[in-house]
């Protein structure tokens, strides 16, 4: 590959960039890489380790990432001169240093908006699931104890009428909000900064500017917010003390947003009715005394799993290199600034 302009938005080169790709992406998305690029492909879908991904940025040009790949400070100091972008599998970015980036003048690209609607879906599954106990129930029969129907076992809680409380109310906030006000939820909200009014109508959501007091009222809580430092243990043993007795917890966003510690010493006492999970602060290791509990539903990270999402997504990684290729600003970067 030649390099004919090197400027902090883009680079526009002659002939295919060398792009390596972390994990095993749909067929159709890998097929049309090795078309359009000199491509490395992970067939064995085996996470890179952190010496392999260092290998990885020395001889690249692009590297796709997933979420699965962290990629520090001290990584991007170790990066080739020829890395000019990360062009990032999914959503989610906090995996990857921005600042050591933008230092770098490697510009940082991910998929945004794609896992939108599947991720609400799954959200809105576990909503509808655990409080209704659909997984004890799936146990029951899985393991051959169902003794047959009876008036008065497994009793759930129906959710209609009930409140739901959404921390963070970006895109899949919004739409978790439109599905639960299908099923008669009442929808209270708390984000870094409030909706318009118009949206709020549209979903019929009420702002809630006391966090603290999002988790009194809710009685199914669902999280949609990032993670970083300012969201760590955002729920706490403090908040879940504080929450409604028999209330529920819904996380589809990040493990660490969560202090697994209390959350399960107030599963165990029943203070929390129930929990649906599909991230973990030790992803892909679940602390065994979740999987015990009876009144928890694991998934084993599923929000982006559908085969029309990860196409997509795929479709968005190809598209952003190519603009960069082409010389052009690629239509999700996620860094601002440059001139």
């Amino acid at each position: 590959m030649t390099v004919v302009t090197d400027t902090p938005l883009a680079r526009r080169v002659h002939g295919k960039p060398r792009v390596v790709v972390t994990r095993h992406l749909m067929p159709s998305v890998e097929t049309r890489l090795a078309e359009l690029f000199d491509v490395e492909l992970n067939t064995a879908d085996l996470p890179l380790t952190r010496a392999e991904l260092i290998a990885a940025m020395r001889g690249a040009d692009v590297l796709v990432p997933t979420v699965t790949d962290r990629i520090d400070a001290e990584m991007i100091a170790q990066a080739g001169d020829r890395l000019g972008l990360i062009a990032n599998f999914g959503a989610g970015i906090e995996h990857i240093d921005l600042a050591a980036a933008r230092a770098r003048k490697i510009i940082v690209t991910n998929t945004p908006g794609v896992f939108t609607d599947d991720t609400a879906d799954l959200t809105m599954m576990l909503i509808l699931s655990v409080p209704r106990r659909l997984g004890e129930g799936s146990r029951l029969v899985r393991d051959g104890q169902w003794t047959g129907w009876a008036p008065s076992t497994l009793l759930g809680r129906c959710i209609g009428g009930k409140r739901l409380g959404i921390v963070g109310m970006g895109r899949i906030g919004q739409a978790v909000a439109h599905r639960a006000r299908a099923f008669g939820m009442e929808v209270v909200y708390h984000n870094r900064h409030r909706l318009p009014a118009s949206i709020e109508t549209m979903l019929g959501a009420r702002y809630e500017a006391d966090l603290d007091r999002l988790f009194t009222e809710a009685d199914v809580l669902t999280l949609h917010c990032p993670a970083g430092p300012g969201t760590h243990h955002l729920v706490n043993a403090a908040r879940i003390a504080a929450m409604k007795p028999g209330a529920y917890l819904i996380n589809t966003a990040r493990g660490h947003l969560i202090d697994e510690e209390a959350m399960v010493e107030a599963l165990r006492s029943g203070h929390l009715g129930g929990a649906g999970l599909d991230v973990y602060a030790r992803e892909p290791k679940v602390d065994p005394r979740l999987i015990a509990l009876p009144n928890v539903i694991t998934l084993p990270h599923l929000g982006s799993a559908t085969v029309e999402g990860r196409e997509h997504a795929g479709e968005k990684v190809i598209a952003n290199i190519r603009f960069w290729m082409d010389g052009h600003r690629p239509p999700d970067q996620v860094l601002e600034g440059w001139a």
